[in-house]
């Protein structure tokens, strides 16, 4: 959810894996009985659900029919997929290993797409601070059933399951272990064995995220630091800029922006919001939730949510689906008073940009 000040600690470990390195993944493999005993027992997900770093071999599967072209209609049926996800680590950032022996950062990630349909969007969401990724499931179906693959990764140190509890300072890590999820699955899209072959659309990338979510979101979209330029578009929900990063924000071209933000946020406080939204170059949104706390608008049924879900949808779909229709609905949708309201002015005149831990 965040710490109160919106402030990391100093990082216990800087990255020492190299941001611009894209790890691609093959046909799952198994770590050794005793490693795969561990990450099965720790986060409940299928010893053939593991993923590990690609080492130029090939594993003889079965292959799948591609999906057929999306349709144009919604809703969609939602299917789901557990994976775990093994990316290259060293020292403490590791915390499993290899089938070979290497050591290994998991990352538990849950994907949600439309059945029978593709290639569509991806969009990879990042949970908040010591909040389960999938205590956000009715807003990311809500998004696959609008026709969009949505994965959300369970980062290893920050989540309410680690052990010994979270640790905010893993935070610097989250940028890398983003962009190499997007890697592992488009790479995972391209696997004829895998239930997510022919879905991904790889040129047609967004980024959403919550809290600390949203800081990630905002770094691997917008900051020098740790910019994809794959990403084609990202959503800040109720986030902010962060000086533990490093780098510089809007120093290169950035993708559309929608920012979302509770104007009774005593976390995130709105000038986080404020700040960035002011920064960052158009396209760009701000959605004002009237009355709204900080994760309540995300995860708690109700109007709020629901404005939030459909705007975001909106935005989505004009952005990376090209809908002409959906600027106008986004505009619909967000203005609804007493609810929230929608702007794409330059800046927010008269709100402060006070922002603890910002750059």
């Amino acid at each position: 959810m965040g710490s109160p000040s919106r402030r990391a600690p100093p990082p216990r470990e800087a990255s020492k894996r190299t941001p611009d390195a894209w790890f691609t993944t093959t046909a799952a493999r198994i770590p050794s009985p005793s490693t795969a005993h561990r990450l099965v027992a720790y986060q409940g997900i299928p010893r053939d659900a593991l993923v590990e770093p690609s080492t130029g071999s090939s594993t003889t599967t079965t292959s799948r029919s591609r999906p057929t072209p999306l349709p144009p209609q919604a809703p969609y049926r939602v299917k789901r997929t557990a994976l775990a996800l093994l990316e290259p680590a060293t020292g403490s950032l590791a915390n499993a290993k290899t089938s070979t022996g290497q050591p290994a950062r998991v990352l538990p990630t849950v994907v949600r797409y439309p059945a029978g349909a593709g290639p569509v969007p991806l969009i990879v969401f990042s949970q908040g601070y010591n909040y389960p990724a999938e205590g956000y499931a009715a807003l990311l179906t809500a998004w696959a059933r609008a026709g969009f693959v949505v994965a959300d990764p369970t980062y290893p140190d920050t989540d309410p399951s680690t052990p010994g509890g979270p640790n905010e300072s893993d935070i610097v890590n989250h940028p890398t272990d983003l962009r190499f999820v997007i890697s592992a699955l488009i790479a995972a899209a391209r696997r004829p064995s895998g239930p997510l072959y022919g879905r991904i659309d790889p040129g047609q990338i967004a980024l959403a995220g919550q809290s600390d979510g949203g800081d990630v979101t905002l770094a691997t979209a917008a900051n020098t630091c740790c910019r994809d330029p794959r990403v084609k578009a990202a959503v800040i929900l109720s986030g902010a800029e962060l000086a533990a990063f490093g780098g510089t924000y809007f120093g290169a071209p950035s993708p559309p922006l929608l920012v979302v933000q509770g104007d009774a946020d005593p976390i995130n406080i709105p000038g986080c919001s404020a700040a960035l939204y002011g920064q960052a170059p158009a396209p760009k949104y701000y959605l004002d939730l009237l009355g709204a706390s900080h994760l309540p608008p995300y995860v708690t049924p109700g109007p709020t949510r629901d404005l939030v879900t459909q705007a975001v949808i909106s935005f989505l779909r004009y952005y990376l689906r090209h809908e002409p229709s959906a600027l106008a609905r986004l505009r619909r949708v967000a203005n609804h008073p007493p609810i929230a309201t929608l702007t794409t002015a330059s800046s927010l005149t008269g709100r402060s940009t006070y922002c603890p831990g910002a750059p």
